[in-house]
């Protein structure tokens, strides 16, 4: 039963992913890159300057701290997909699919700038915070709270319910491995945790992830440049095997060129997340002067995800050699990073992996649990309704800890693949919006101001609630 639920779950999601939704998110991402005018490049030391100023640290009466949005966003992305994730895509498609993730990293860059501006741009004041993100702009924007509705039940699915069991799948296995942990105890030590967290609200998610993700990425990219230290010699060699393998004659003529890129887009996506309508959430809680500081700070969160973290696991696992190399069939997931580290480093590396994605991945649960509840409030803001919401992914947390990896990640890629389509579609009509912002921007950092914007800085008739000079002296 389960076995037949998993192909017909999996056909349907590889006609998405093979057929539609990679050319989407390539064609989409390089549109917005000229149209910004490559702005993921051209301003990438402005990202930092914008990460890192004195205001971002700083969080309002209703609002995060930017710094902090960056954080929870950050958390949903830095997790299984990073770790786990890129075994997986390494396993399945060869040394190549590497290559794509960058690809789908560089060129999604822009759309990740592009979706959390619009969210800024049409965020509102909720009862204790900020909220925006796709169903927001969708109902403000298009006009449309039928397809605003639509994505905000998608999200919650996707982000609250299929996306933190494959958080607590990867943790579970992840002990399993180092410390032999029972599946059904590490089950209900993780509903406790999330359930102590998610019961706290937005500020309790914020502050977590604030410490939480700053912490454990440095750590562990010092432990993978570590590594990677010893390796030093290997590494021309590893740039050459993934390049070599993302176009190579071999892999076309074998099959193993479309892996690549479909193992590629699919992990590189499942990490970074961009163009998908799930950073926007976090995008929109933050105080800013401007939605494109925002915007640059969250395109920003796609090159750490992907380009630092997802790159140094790669190289890890790429240098590791047999028996505990991507070609051996024995492992899966988290375990063949594990197993990786473990010939590289020495066998301690295993408990500090288990380690980091149990805080990875369980922070992931936590800004994954936001991203549902501002769609719920959207949908219905009532306390019952969220009560439930909670409640459900509690059960999710353990329902992932004790199934079979390739059953969430099926259920992941499928549902993933919809709600990227969805908002695609979305951006794709609203992107004029975000641009002219971002032209407005550009002029005043050229005039040597800080910038600060105001809803009539803009042609647009849409309803900028937030962005009016009274509404926002009231919230600061």
């Amino acid at each position: 039963m389960v076995a037949g639920f998993e192909e017909m779950i999996g056909a349907v999601s590889n006609i998405i992913w093979s057929y539609v939704l990679i050319a989407v998110l390539i064609g989409i991402g390089l549109f917005f890159t000229i149209k910004t005018k490559f702005v993921q490049f051209s301003y990438f030391g402005e990202m930092i300057r914008v990460l890192f100023e004195k205001d971002s640290m700083k969080a309002s009466k209703k609002g995060t701290a930017p710094f902090q949005a960056f954080t929870m966003s950050v958390a949903s992305r830095v997790g299984t997909g990073n770790l786990a994730g890129v075994a997986s895509a390494v396993a399945l498609g060869g040394p190549g699919a590497v290559f794509w993730m960058w690809i789908i990293a560089l060129v999604g860059a822009a759309s990740g700038f592009i979706e959390s501006t619009l969210a800024q741009v049409y965020k509102e004041p909720g009862k204790d915070s900020y909220r925006g993100g796709p169903a927001y702009y969708m109902e403000k924007g298009l006009k449309s709270r039928k397809l605003g509705v639509t994505f905000a039940i998608i999200i919650t699915f996707t982000y609250g319910l299929v996306f933190n069991a494959v958080q607590s799948n990867t943790i579970r296995a992840a002990f399993g491995e180092s410390f032999g942990t029972d599946k059904f105890v590490m089950a209900i030590i993780l509903a406790v945790l999330t359930a102590i967290v998610i019961f706290g609200g937005v500020r309790r998610v914020a502050s977590v992830t604030g410490i939480l993700i700053p912490v454990m990425a440095i750590l562990y990219l010092v432990m993978a440049f570590f590594a990677l230290a010893l390796n030093i010699t290997e590494l021309p060699s590893i740039l050459a095997l993934i390049v070599t393998n993302a176009f190579g004659i071999q892999e076309v003529l074998g099959g193993g060129f479309g892996a690549a890129i479909l193992m590629g887009v699919k992990r590189g996506l499942f990490s970074n997340e961009a163009g998908m309508g799930s950073a926007p959430n976090a995008a929109a809680t933050a105080e800013v002067t401007h939605p494109v500081k925002q915007g640059l700070i969250q395109s920003f969160a796609v090159f750490t995800d992907t380009i630092l973290i997802c790159t140094a696991t790669a190289f890890i696992i790429l240098t590791s050699g047999e028996p505990a190399s991507y070609m051996n069939t024995d492992l899966d997931g988290i375990q063949i990073t594990q197993a990786a580290f473990g010939t590289v480093v020495g066998e301690w590396a295993n408990m500090f992996i288990a380690v980091a994605i149990f805080l990875f991945a369980f922070s992931s649960v936590v800004g994954n649990y936001y991203y549902g509840e501002t769609n719920i409030q959207f949908i219905k803001d009532t306390k019952l309704g969220l009560t439930f919401y909670r409640l459900a992914v509690v059960a999710m947390v353990v329902f992932g800890a004790m199934v079979k990896v390739s059953v969430v990640w099926t259920m992941a890629d499928l549902a993933m693949g919809v709600m990227a389509l969805i908002n695609l579609y979305a951006i794709a009509r609203l992107y004029p919006v975000a641009v002219a912002a971002l032209n407005d921007y550009r002029k005043q950092r050229k005039a040597g101001k800080n910038p600060v914007f105001h809803k009539d800085n803009i042609e647009t008739n849409h309803d900028l609630e937030y962005w009016d000079s009274n509404q926002q002296s009231q919230n600061v």
